[in-house]
């Protein structure tokens, strides 16, 4: 079984005749646990889009698991930055992730009891299991990213790739919610998307800099000169300290 679990070569993308991401290339190896960062519109989420097989680039070659992206889109578990629902929808916590189980390939899109199985292993990992019976709609910010998180997990994924996963809640559930990624990243292969370079640095083991071009760093080389380069401006570097 090769090693490289997402392989982009010489990737070139136009909206509408303007150029979004160019000569791009990378190659994830499984175990890696990758962090996206650039400036907004530099392409991170038309690369994500790409990864899903939503989008087929102009020029180059998306690989996922050896596989065209359309074909791998039941190995990738993704986690959306917003909720895909509306959050007034009578729906339970259960219900939501049990959504993750669902295939084209279910009996009459039924759940069985292994279904069930996987979902209760699934909250108590992820620590939603006693809020399960809760309405979605009733949650908090960071409550409904470990929903999110759940419902992406249930289908036992290869790759677990993530947009702005903690950027709508505060800093002290950004921190748990990394600290999960952490530990679930000894099992799986994560790629997240993240605004904030100075937090995901003492998570992630490498980052790659996208602004239309993209350059992969080691999180030890990131310094306010490959920052400000990749930004194009001056930008402060915050730096989190956690007990």
């Amino acid at each position: 079984m090769s090693d490289v679990v997402v392989s982009i070569e010489h990737v070139d993308f136009d909206y509408n005749g303007l150029r979004v991401l160019e000569d791009v290339s990378l190659a994830v190896q499984r175990g890696e646990f990758l962090g996206i960062v650039g400036p907004n519109a530099g392409g991170k989420t038309t690369l994500l889009r790409l990864l899903l097989g939503e989008l087929k680039p102009d020029h180059g070659r998306v690989r996922v698991l050896g596989r065209k992206p359309a074909e791998a889109r039941q190995l990738i578990g993704y986690v959306p930055q917003y909720p895909m629902f509306q959050r007034d929808f009578p729906i339970t916590v259960r219900q939501v992730v049990l959504m993750g189980r669902l295939t084209p390939r279910s009996p009459g899109f039924r759940y069985g009891r292994e279904d069930h199985r996987v979902v209760e292993r699934t909250m108590r990992q992820v620590e939603i299991a006693d809020i399960a019976d809760r309405s979605i709609g009733s949650l908090s910010g960071g409550q409904t990213q470990r929903v999110l998180l759940a419902r992406a997990l249930v289908g036992e994924p290869s790759l677990l790739v993530l947009d702005e996963p903690t950027a709508n809640i505060d800093q002290r559930r950004e921190t748990d919610i990394f600290d999960l990624l952490r530990e679930l990243n000894r099992e799986i292969t994560i790629i997240v998307v993240s605004h904030d370079i100075g937090f995901i640095s003492s998570y992630v083991t490498r980052v790659a800099c996208l602004n239309r071009t993209l350059l992969c760093h080691s999180t030890a080389e990131l310094d306010a000169d490959t920052i400000t380069r990749m930004y194009g401006g001056h930008v402060h570097r915050v730096e989190h300290l956690h007990e």
